[in-house]
């Protein structure tokens, strides 16, 4: 049996990170993709394979699949994982960057995922894993254009796993909770330079003091906990279609289910101390 290639995006930290170094001790040859490689150095050293790849960027993607198809002559498990956080009023968020974040978080992924198919379909098997969040089924004040992202990634998601079942191809989605990573921050500061002053300012400062908050941040998961997730769907024979784990993750998701609207809004209020 060939060893079995796998492509990791957002690669230079946190969830990517952990993954690349997950799915090469399972065996994989790893490549692990960011927009600059200088910052895959430490993964090189580990014998993870580091590819210049701007999502939103056309030339890049077909380049870096080129590349995997001539080095390894297969793509068995497509992992997208860049994507960013940007919060802010939908008021107030410029449409420039509502459009950015549905250009990384959703028209990335689903290009690149257009590349992979062909080769997939091709060897008859593979695995695309597509991280969305928690967010992608729940929701939170001034954070509207991302969790529109990550509920479009949850249903396009949908659509491909029944498109791709017939050539053998699984489509699994991974739903983070909170997890140790720099998103939370750059979530923050997003916010705050959106609607950090105006009428949504009193909003904008609890939200963002929660997303910063040490007391959540202590509690968040390590991105290991997702690594692990993916390392499983990646090697199962028939892997769940979903994987809901991090801090959060399951209780938030299954109150929104069994919640009516206006008391999920209630919990959620109070969780970010929203002001009344």
């Amino acid at each position: 049996m060939p060893t079995k290639t796998a492509l990791v995006t957002g690669a230079s930290s946190g969830i990517g990170e952990a993954t690349a170094l997950k799915l090469r001790e399972l065996g994989f040859t790893v490549y692990g993709a960011a927009r600059r490689t200088d910052r895959l150095q430490s993964l090189a050293e580990r014998d993870i394979r580091p590819l210049t790849m701007d999502v939103t960027d056309e030339d890049s993607l077909r380049a870096g699949v080129d590349r995997i198809v001539t080095d390894t002559g297969r793509i068995d498990a497509l992992i997208n994982i860049a994507g960013y956080g940007s919060y802010g009023a939908l008021e107030d968020v410029p449409m420039d960057e509502a459009r950015r974040q549905f250009e990384v978080n959703v028209f990335g992924a689903l290009r690149l995922t257009q590349l992979v198919l062909p080769h997939m379909r091709a060897q008859r098997a593979g695995t695309i894993v597509n991280i969305t969040s928690m967010g992608g089924k729940i929701y939170t004040p001034l954070g509207g254009w991302y969790h529109g992202t990550k509920f479009a990634l949850e249903a396009l998601s949908d659509c491909l796993r029944l498109e791709a079942k017939p050539f053998g191809i699984d489509v699994v989605v991974i739903e983070p909770g909170g997890i140790a990573t720099e998103w939370g921050a750059i979530a923050a500061d997003k916010l705050e330079e959106a609607s950090g002053s105006g009428p949504y300012e009193a909003q904008a400062k609890a939200v963002a003091s929660s997303l910063r908050s040490e007391a959540n941040a202590s509690r968040n998961s390590p991105p290991s906990v997702i690594a692990d997730a993916i390392g499983k769907a990646v090697t199962a024979r028939r892997p769940k279609t979903r994987y809901a784990t991090g801090f959060g993750a399951k209780p938030l998701i299954s109150l929104r289910r069994v919640l009516p609207d206006r008391a999920f809004d209630t919990v959620i209020s109070r969780a970010v101390r929203l002001p009344r």
